[in-house]
């Protein structure tokens, strides 16, 4: 990544943001952040997606692989833009503001909401004008969020008219009609979302804090993009999945993973130029600085179960699109700020598809630490284009992994991040990792607080207790800003 300057950043989701109302906005708390990054010399704010998750609040499983997730919208700014009184709120602070309380905001925050639209006559214009210029996806969405309200939210393949499952024009514009308040209600929830998420960037990137963002590699299967795209996917005549993605049976697990999202159809995007990503990743760039590319090997070939399955073992591997299709990226949209996402199952296939990119790929501690063992996750190895992280959303936080390690292991570790009494054990990853050759560090906010297991943001392959993980409002202090900025100082990291 040589076009990149030596620095550093962190990693903490919009969800994990400090807020009375049971979740990480767009708020007042979300800028005090980009202010910290500010003052600890910090480069970079890598987010998870920002999608409208679905099933088990994944953001890695939305509706729309475009669409913002409703719960970020900030509620005391709309009370400043007239929309709520501060008596619509009294109900909403959460008691628990340790974890994110999905089961209470999926009860209150669209009614709330709704409150908000009820009161937005003053804003039409704008929500024309923003409608007007999102119509390759907006009305697409809220057409979709309508009608999985009005078949009581099964998914797509199950809903009780097979003609507006294909989107036959005469139910497409029956629905429209049916539907047409609630449709405009999901893009005046869109139009809040893009204001303040636009907001929220501009005041980060004029502090030049850029924004790392994720794509993540497969749609959600009950989603508006598999809706209106099916011939991109492997799904039967009703849209139900055929295919669907996992990774194979490891030493990790003998089942390996099924994830279930569907599978593309690579053929019929390559005829089609690979126009549907091409789109993707140009919304994904209005909203980040750098785009995080989740899953980076099923480019090169990618695994796929018969759906159904409920173990991985009876998957295989199929051929990706390589390098045809960064080529016919590069060719439309020129040179892309990619990180490559290159964890898991890696060959010298993916690694010699990796170096034709010029990407720089993913490098985590936490899978270093190992006493006979010299491999590329341990910060001596990081290869200068490449992105080094302390651990990672998916990860044990770095103290958490090394206090689970094997004796031996553990006192390796110790021994090779050279752990100082007068510092936490994740300091002293953090310093390790700032002394490596990589041009960027990433540190989670979890690493920064040196936390343990209750850090742990997601387990993957389980569902339950993911994804809730929230800082508090005092976390980010000037003396922890102060420790991070003479941290980079020393190592150069600061641009």
């Amino acid at each position: 990544m040589s076009k990149f300057r030596r620095s550093c950043g962190i990693v903490i989701p919009i969800f994990s943001i400090p807020s009375k109302y049971g979740i990480g906005t767009f708020g007042k708390e979300a800028y005090k952040f980009v202010d910290f990054l500010e003052r600890a010399g910090q480069k970079y704010w890598q987010i998870l997606p920002l999608g409208h998750t679905g099933f088990g609040n994944s953001p890695y499983q939305c509706f729309s692989t475009v669409a913002g997730n409703p719960y970020f919208i900030d509620l005391d700014l709309l009370v400043k833009m007239g929309l709520l009184s501060e008596n619509d709120l009294i109900t909403l602070n959460s008691k628990d503001i340790s974890k994110v309380d999905y089961q209470f905001i999926e009860k209150t925050r669209l009614n709330v909401l709704k409150i908000a639209y009820r009161n937005s006559s003053y804003l039409k214009n704008d929500i024309e004008a923003f409608c007007y210029q999102n119509s390759d996806w907006v009305l697409d969405y809220a057409m979709f969020m309508a009608l999985k309200n009005y078949f009581n939210q099964k998914p797509v393949w199950e809903w009780d008219d097979s003609s507006i499952i294909h989107r036959e024009e005469k139910a497409l514009s029956y629905y429209r009609t049916l539907l047409n308040e609630d449709i405009n209600f999901y893009i005046f929830i869109q139009y809040l979302f893009f204001k303040q998420w636009k907001d929220l960037k501009n005041y980060a990137n004029k502090k030049n804090i850029l924004i790392i963002g994720d794509i993540p590699m497969y749609p959600s299967p009950d989603s508006c993009d598999v809706w209106c795209n099916p011939k991109f996917f492997k799904v039967d005549a009703n849209l139900k999945p055929t295919w669907i993605a996992g990774v194979p049976p490891d030493c990790f697990s003998e089942n390996g993973q099924v994830w279930g999202n569907p599978v593309y159809n690579w053929d019929v995007l390559k005829k089609d130029d690979y126009s549907w990503w091409i789109w993707r990743i140009r919304h994904t760039l209005e909203v980040s600085d750098i785009i995080r590319i989740d899953h980076f090997r099923a480019f090169q070939d990618y695994f796929q179960i018969p759906a159904g399955e409920v173990t991985a073992k009876n998957g295989i591997w199929v051929p990706g699109p390589r390098m045809d299709f960064f080529n016919t990226l590069r060719s439309k949209l020129g040179d892309i700020p990619f990180i490559a996402e290159d964890l898991g199952i890696i060959d010298d296939s993916v690694r010699d598809l990796l170096a034709q990119t010029g990407f720089p790929g993913m490098r985590v501690m936490v899978y270093s630490f190992r006493a006979n063992e010299n491999n590329e996750h341990m910060p001596h190895n990081w290869k200068t284009n490449s992105i080094g992280y302390t651990s990672t959303h998916d990860s044990e936080t770095i103290a958490q992994a090394i206090s689970e390690l094997s004796e031996e292991d553990r006192k390796f570790a110790l021994d090779y991040i050279y752990s100082n009494p007068k510092e936490t054990i994740s300091f002293s990853a953090i310093r390790t990792a700032y002394a490596s050759p990589a041009n960027i560090v990433m540190v989670m906010m979890t690493d920064v607080l040196s936390l343990g297991k209750e850090g742990r943001i997601n387990t993957p392959s389980t569902v339950g207790s993911n994804w809730e993980w929230r800082a508090t409002s005092n976390c980010f202090s000037n003396e922890l800003a102060n420790r991070l900025y003479n941290l980079a100082k020393t190592y150069k990291r600061l641009c």
